[in-house]
C-alpha cells in the first residue's frame, strides 16, 4: 500500500534568514514524513528569481520515518550554500508519496518569529 501524501511538492516562499543573535538561530527547515514501507528518494530543485535553478540535491527519508532538513546545513544541502536573505522557491519530487512541511525561524527582530506551513 502506498503511503499518505503525494510525489510532487512546491514551497514558493523560501528565504534563509541570517542566524541572528539569539539562543535560537535563524533557519529554514523542510520536514518530510515518509509513511511507506520503503525508503523515499527526494530530488530537490531550488528556483531563484535571478539565476538558473540548482538541481543537485538528493534527500533520503527512511521507511516509516520523519526527517528534518535544514537549509543552512551544508550536509543537508549536498554542499550547496543557500544564499541568505534571497528569495527562492523549492520543488521536491519523490519516488514515493510523502508529506512535506516547511518552517522558518527569523529572529532579526526582538520579537522572535517562527512560522510553519504545509507545502503545496
Amino acid at each position: 500500500m502506498e503511503g499518505e501524501g503525494k510525489k510532487v511538492w512546491i514551497i514558493p516562499d523560501c528565504e534563509l534568514p541570517p542566524p541572528g543573535e539569539g539562543v535560537l538561530k535563524g533557519h529554514e527547515s523542510v520536514i518530510i514524513i515518509n509513511d511507506n514501507d520503503e525508503d523515499a528518494t527526494v530530488k530537490v530543485k531550488l528556483i531563484f528569481t535571478d539565476k538558473e535553478p540548482y538541481e543537485e540535491i538528493i534527500w533520503k527519508v527512511g521507511a516509516n520515518k520523519v526527517r528534518c532538513f535544514r537549509m543552512n546545513d551544508l550536509g543537508d544541502m549536498g554542499g550547496f550554500e543557500v544564499p541568505i536573505e534571497t528569495q527562492y522557491a523549492m520543488k521536491l519530487t519523490s519516488d514515493k508519496n510523502i508529506v512535506v512541511q516547511y518552517g522558518r525561524l527569523d529572529n532579526r527582530q526582538v520579537n522572535l518569529a517562527y512560522y510553519t506551513t504545509l507545502a503545496y
